[in-house]
C-alpha cells in the first residue's frame, strides 16, 4: 500500500477510535532533548524508579533518542477532554485512562495493518497495570503491551504537537494527552 494512502487510513481509523486529532510526520521533525528526560528525575509524577516503562528503568536516554532516529515515520495523536475546572484531578485521571485505552486500540490497529516493529510511546507512565510489577520487584507482566512515555525518550511534546499541526493546550478547563507510534 502506498504510504500516503496508508497514512490517511491510519489517521481516519484513529479518529474513529476517539482521538481528537492525528497526523503522520517524518521522525526527523520530532524534537528530542535530554532535558525532558532530566525532568523525569525530579519525580514530579511520583513514579520515577517505580515503573518498568519510566526512567531510569526504561533505559539510557542517549540510546533511546538514538532508537527514535531509527524510524522514518511518526503517527502522532492527541486526546482532548473537557474538565469541570482546572482542579478536576479526577477528570484528568479518567481522561488519561481513556487515552490508555485508545493507545491500546491503536496498537491493535497497527498490528491489523501488518506494521511490525513499531515503537508505541504514550502520555506519562505506562498505564497498562493499575500497579506496576516494578513496585513488587517482579518483571513486567505485559511487556508486549507496556508503553514508555514520550518524555522518557527525550521527546519535547510541545514541539511534537507543533510539528504535527496540533495545539499543545486546547483551551481552559481541558486536558490534552499525546501519544505517538514510530514506524517504518
Amino acid at each position: 500500500m502506498e504510504n500516503k494512502k496508508l497514512f490517511e487510513q491510519i489517521v481516519a481509523r484513529a479518529e474513529k477510535l476517539g482521538t481528537y486529532k492525528a497526523n503522520v510526520i517524518p521522525v526527523s521533525q520530532i524534537p528530542l532533548d535530554r532535558a525532558f528526560r532530566d525532568m523525569c528525575a525530579t519525580n514530579a509524577c511520583g513514579v520515577y524508579g517505580k515503573c518498568h516503562m519510566c526512567p531510569p528503568d526504561v533505559g539510557d536516554i542517549d540510546a533511546l533518542m538514538g532508537e527514535v532516529k531509527n524510524y522514518q515515520h511518526a503517527f502522532v495523536y492527541q486526546t482532548v477532554t473537557a474538565l469541570e475546572d482546572s482542579f478536576d484531578f479526577e477528570g484528568m485521571i479518567e481522561a488519561k485512562k481513556q487515552m490508555y485505552k485508545i493507545a491500546q486500540e491503536i496498537r491493535r490497529l497497527f498490528a491489523e495493518l501488518g506494521i511490525d516493529g513499531a515503537l508505541h510511546l504514550g502520555a506519562g507512565g505506562c498505564g497498562v497495570c493499575e500497579t506496576c510489577a516494578k513496585r513488587t520487584n517482579e518483571p513486567c507482566r505485559f511487556p508486549h503491551l507496556a508503553m514508555p512515555s514520550l518524555e522518557a525518550y527525550g521527546v519535547n511534546v510541545s514541539g511534537l504537537a507543533s510539528a504535527a499541526g496540533m495545539k499543545y493546550i486546547n483551551g481552559q478547563d481541558t486536558v490534552t494527552y499525546f501519544g505517538a507510534v514510530l514506524f517504518g
